[in-house]
């Protein structure tokens, strides 16, 4: 049953479906908006090995509704194993939550695993959903927002989230003077494998001249990445598996057998890509239209967070709304609650890059994770 709240009636658009802009829908429907979804996709859907989730994550989507399904489909657990490049374990690091969280402490979900979870709950609320379309133009008014689509039509709307990721078009059509996204001079290599027995959770190697992580996504499978510090580069895909091969040169224990089993098969399962970012001074919205997840606050992916960050948004952006009627005054409190937050993330993600690409011991590493998870586990 819909919870009638102070903004039932209104009318919402959302500019792009994927987690941050699918949570939106699923919150603001439930709380009795009438809510269109659109994407610039028409063939929509998700790409990638997988997702790692954190505990603060876990227990956004256990508020989202959709935490058995992950538990029941991905892998969550307690810790990150901590080794040396030979394999020794060196420490585990803890995975605080709250006590009354109820969920665990960490995790790992395949892309299209998340992204199948939540287009049911899409689907069910009844949520209009368009794709191969984009918002072309904005014409704000006191009360509403008028929005032109690259089809010819039109919408009217008392207010818009961009949800259009890292390359928003709507933040450029918002702020055309804000910062753009920037390498930061690290690359990520990403490869979906048979998950050993002896991977029980996350795992780092860290000493060597790159970063390996394992992510369990399944109680059969991992992912594995890689990241690699190196100039701007787009990777040609028939060079992929020989490329990561020289990459593992020098690791001992699993990652020496994965790097022996690496062949021109595995080409088309390795994802390579530049890790971009940038800082958006707030506040993320102007007049009725507001930006949110990765449109608004992108992140490199040291802590986790990205996919989190962007669920938090639309449960924080739901309970405003259903207190407060008023636009401006619902993105105000959005602004206050979320900023600082989203902030911690994108700047600790960053900081845990340089020190991976100064080689920083290991220690300093570890601890900017640990003072990141222990404070993201406070509340949202």
């Amino acid at each position: 049953m819909t919870q009638q709240s102070a903004s039932a009636g209104k009318k919402v658009l959302i500019i792009g479906a994927g987690t941050a802009g699918m949570a939106a829908a699923i919150t603001l429907s439930r709380i009795g908006l009438k809510v269109d979804l659109i994407d610039i996709n028409p063939n929509w859907g998700a790409l990638g090995a997988g997702l790692t989730i954190t505990g603060p994550t876990l227990r956004a989507l256990k508020q989202l509704g959709v935490y058995d399904e992950v538990t029941n489909q991905a892998y969550v657990g307690e810790g990150i194993q901590v080794c040396d490049p030979q394999g020794n374990p060196l420490r585990i690091l803890p995975t605080p939550m709250l006590e009354d969280a109820d969920t665990a402490g960490s995790g790992g979900i395949m892309r299209p695993t998340m992204h199948s979870i939540m287009h049911k709950y899409v689907k069910d609320a009844g949520i209009e959903m368009r794709l191969g379309i984009t918002a072309d133009a904005f014409d704000q008014g006191e009360h509403a927002v008028t929005v032109a689509f690259s089809d010819g039509t039109s919408g009217r709307y008392d207010f818009v989230l961009g949800s259009d990721g890292v390359l928003s078009k709507t933040r450029q059509m918002l702020f055309p003077d804000a910062p753009k996204a920037e390498y930061t001079g690290q690359s990520c290599w990403r490869l979906f494998l048979k998950r050993p027995a002896s991977v029980e959770r996350r795992t780092y190697f860290l000493g060597g001249p790159v970063k390996v992580g394992f992510t369990p996504v399944s109680k059969d499978h991992m992912y594995m990445f890689l990241l690699e510090r190196c100039e701007q580069r787009w990777q040609e895909p028939e060079d992929n598996y020989k490329n990561l091969k020289q990459l593992l040169e020098g690791y001992d224990g699993i990652l020496a057998d994965i790097r022996e089993s690496l062949t021109e098969a595995d080409n088309p399962n390795i994802n390579f890509r530049p890790l971009e970012c940038f800082d958006l001074p707030g506040p993320w919205y102007k007049g009725r239209i507001l930006l949110i997840g990765d449109s608004a606050h992108p992140t490199t992916p040291q802590l986790a967070s990205g996919a989190g960050m962007g669920i938090e948004d639309a449960l924080v952006l739901a309970e405003i709304f259903a207190e407060e009627a008023n636009v401006e005054k619902a993105f105000a409190q959005f602004m206050q609650r979320r900023e600082q937050r989203c902030r911690l993330v994108t700047q600790s993600s960053m900081e845990i890059g340089r020190l991976e690409q100064q080689r920083a011991p290991v220690e300093a590493q570890t601890a900017v994770v640990s003072k990141a998870l222990e404070l993201l586990k406070e509340a949202i």
